[in-house]
């Protein structure tokens, strides 16, 4: 089938670009001027030249602190090129895939979070996703928006690749204990909308395979965990680990507010979709030994 993919150069942007054509498919990977959320012209102009079954929006403003200075600018990719997409793909009748975040919700709830609970963003970069989602789902209905946390992989910038240049620079490092949930490896996204492009391609409006649907890895962890695991596949390669302290959100101050609670329940699209949670513990050894050998 024909993928349209909006984000070439992010993390799972840049996976879906290596996938898809391993897969038989025949994709276009986007991004400005070619195709500018900003530039409503643009996104006509590249759905009409490409005319594609499906299209898979991998891009978004996603600079968390910077976002609470620059709010029009968060807004103006993540909900008003959200709701574009949304227009454009229902003017074609394409079904359109999203990725979402967990900074929709406010991170105060003890357990994980379904689908279904309130929302209630704390930051810029969280209320200007939600309003994406939203809008996208007005416009249409032959839609799946993912929602993901704490994102990695090979490329670009994420956590793994700050930890592994902070290990190597400093013999000590401070890493927060008290935000809870679940590293996410790009390359396990791209698979995830491998695996849900036949059914959509195919599905009417009104189908159980549209809708929100969340996706992390497993098991749950925090970042000190987290980064825990990452020096310990450092070692093994090679790479003296520093040494690790936890510390509390408190002891580490951002320009925004991060959720305590990024949990995210996956059950539901391993029931509608079959699609389950990647144990992350394997996707970071894959990733490490990308980019230490």
């Amino acid at each position: 089938m024909r993928v349209l993919v909006v984000g070439r150069l992010g993390q799972v942007g840049t996976e879906l670009a290596r996938r898809l054509p391993a897969a038989g498919h025949e994709s276009l990977s986007l991004e400005p001027p070619e195709l500018d959320l900003l530039q409503p012209a643009t996104v006509r102009a590249a759905l009409d030249a490409f005319r594609p079954d499906i299209l898979v929006n991998a891009a978004a403003y996603t600079a968390v602190d910077k976002a609470e200075d620059d709010s029009a600018l968060a807004h103006a990719i993540n909900h008003h090129g959200t709701a574009l997409l949304g227009r454009e793909t229902a003017r074609l009748g394409v079904p359109l895939i999203h990725f979402s975040t967990d900074y929709v919700f406010a991170g105060d709830k003890p357990a994980p979070y379904v689908e279904s609970d309130p929302t209630g963003p704390v930051g810029v970069y969280g209320a200007s996703k939600l309003a994406g989602d939203l809008a996208l789902a007005a416009a249409n209905p032959r839609h799946v928006v993912l929602r993901t946390a704490w994102v990695c992989s090979a490329h670009g910038g994420n956590f793994v690749k700050t930890m592994l240049r902070l290990g190597r620079e400093r013999p000590e490092l401070g890493v927060v204990a008290d935000q809870h949930g679940a590293p996410t490896f790009a390359d396990d996204l791209a698979d995830a909308v491998l695996a849900l492009l036949p059914r959509l391609v195919a599905a009417p409006a009104g189908d159980a395979g549209f809708g929100t649907f969340h996706l992390t890895g497993q098991p749950f962890t925090t970042w000190h965990g987290f980064a825990e695991a990452i020096f310990a596949g450092a070692a093994a390669r090679g790479q003296k680990p520093p040494l690790l302290r936890a510390i509390a959100t408190a002891d580490y101050p951002t320009r925004a507010r991060r959720p305590a609670n990024s949990r995210l329940d996956c059950s539901r699209i391993a029931a509608v979709h079959g699609i389950h949670a990647a144990d992350w513990r394997a996707s970071l050894d894959r990733c490490l030994g990308d980019l230490l050998g």
